[in-house]
């Protein structure tokens, strides 16, 4: 057995990415492309802008959201996926792959090919952690700009996940129990905390809040 370089939680298939984990890093790469033209929508800035010179005599601001043309953009969502695709074809020995054509076309091919390696990804690359979280992270990143979610569906803020990493150090991620769950579950590290632990979780929340305010 061992433990899921990215949930890291026990895995059974002695692979590096458990089945969970390996699915859900799929569908965040075949998503990828449709994220993508899901932003030109988002190009343009939040709120209105006014046209010409500001107010204080400085130049107008930019009519575009510089996010999402970073996002777009050769070193944006294309060159983490392609990053990623150079790093597994040199581990695996092959000869590098020279990008050509339009952006979306580079990410739908470099979406294809890591897909097309994710067998060997999930079972054979010590990488496939830190390679499926940046999907992970990339994928929600942009999700929040093509569709933001409402308050109501993030959920309420509960505190800070205190589950303890194999090297010791403790995950820190927010936690949020959403409409209808019955159970907190970190989308960070996948610890689940359900309601008989609560009154546990509340208890070293506060202390932890408590050695905060006095550091």
């Amino acid at each position: 057995m061992t433990t899921c370089l990215l949930c890291e939680q026990p895995d059974e298939t002695g692979s590096y990415l458990c089945p969970g984990c390996t699915k859900k890093t799929i569908v965040r790469l075949e998503c990828l492309p449709e994220l993508y033209r899901g932003l030109a929508v988002s190009l343009a800035p939040a709120g209105g802008i006014g046209q010409g010179r500001s107010g204080k005599g400085g130049p107008p601001p930019l009519p575009v959201n510089e996010r999402v043309l970073d996002l777009r953009a050769a070193g944006g969502m294309v060159g983490v996926v392609e990053s990623w695709l150079a790093a597994v074809r040199q581990e695996r020995g092959w000869l590098p792959l020279v990008p050509s054509g339009g952006i979306e076309g580079r990410l739908n091919g470099a979406v294809a090919g890591l897909l097309r390696n994710m067998p060997w990804i999930t079972v054979s690359w010590p990488m496939a952690g830190e390679f499926a979280a940046e999907i992970r992270d990339l994928a929600r990143d942009v999700a929040s700009i093509v569709s933001p979610s409402s308050a109501a569906e993030r959920g309420r803020r509960i505190g800070h996940c205190p589950a303890v990493h194999e090297n010791g150090t403790i995950c820190g991620a927010v936690l949020q129990l959403r409409q209808g769950e019955r159970v907190v579950t970190c989308d960070w590290c996948g610890c689940s905390f359900p309601p008989a632990t609560w009154a546990g979780l509340k208890v070293f929340m506060d202390e932890d809040a408590a050695a905060s305010s006095a550091a």
